[in-house]
């Protein structure tokens, strides 16, 4: 069986192995499209150890926390996969973001520094709606990155941490929809309003666009995406 090729590199001799090699893990495991139909989400042990440099100890350590968190099934002698959700619960997990990532977005609209708000407008400025079908792969990025700053420039750590355990599967969820029937023009859209309601402090109105959006995501996943 083929096994998932995750971009990794050596971890250097630390006191915390373990949360090292999670760390690496987690971020690699989001960067790979875990709802796409072709994905590969078997894991090697014995390969990971050897490409982190480190004995399987801290390995399965860090295995087992991401068990615990819902990134990874470890399956009695056949093997460690990642794990899909449901589509019940994809549905469950974009509602809950939908709820974390707009109150971030009010207090964002409080908060965030003229650093954090050039930022979202570094991430949304320099896609049109008009021509984004020619740039589809950087704006998938962008959209991932636009969601991860709001959380950022909301100043809650809380809000951080608890997006943080959805984040793997809300990301790949959303890398997969961006390319289906025109998802990415009206994101674009939203985008620049979502960016406008922040840098006027318009907190009330960042909240509900936020959700908004989100919640879009919620209905086309619900509707045009099989995942069971």
């Amino acid at each position: 069986m083929a096994v998932a090729e995750l971009d990794i590199s050596p971890i250097e001799d630390a006191p915390s192995l373990k949360w090292r090699a999670y760390e690496a893990l987690k971020s690699a495991i989001a960067q790979i499209d875990i709802y796409d139909d072709e994905a590969q989400l078997r894991l090697d042990e014995r390969a990971l150890s050897l490409r982190f440099g480190v004995s399987r100890t801290p390995l399965r350590e860090a295995l087992a926390q991401l068990e615990l968190e819902g990134i990874i099934r470890i399956v009695p002698r056949r093997g460690i996969y990642i794990a899909r959700k449901t589509k019940v619960e994809v549905l469950e997990m974009i509602t809950v973001w939908a709820a974390i990532e707009s109150m971030a977005a009010r207090l964002a609209a409080e908060a965030a520094t003229r650093a954090q708000i050039a930022e979202l407008h570094s991430l949304v400025d320099e896609f049109h709606e008009d021509d984004v079908d020619s740039h589809m792969y950087e704006y998938s990025d962008a959209n991932i990155r636009f969601h991860q700053a709001i959380i950022a420039a909301s100043g809650c750590g809380m809000i951080a941490d608890i997006s943080n355990t959805l984040f793997v599967h809300v990301r790949a969820i959303r890398r997969r929809t961006i390319y289906e029937r025109d998802r990415a023009r009206r994101s674009i859209v939203d985008h620049k309003d979502i960016v406008e309601a922040i840098e006027a402090r318009n907190g009330e109105r960042a909240e509900r666009l936020v959700r908004e959006h989100t919640l879009k995501l919620r209905d086309h996943v619900e509707e045009f995406v099989k995942l069971d």
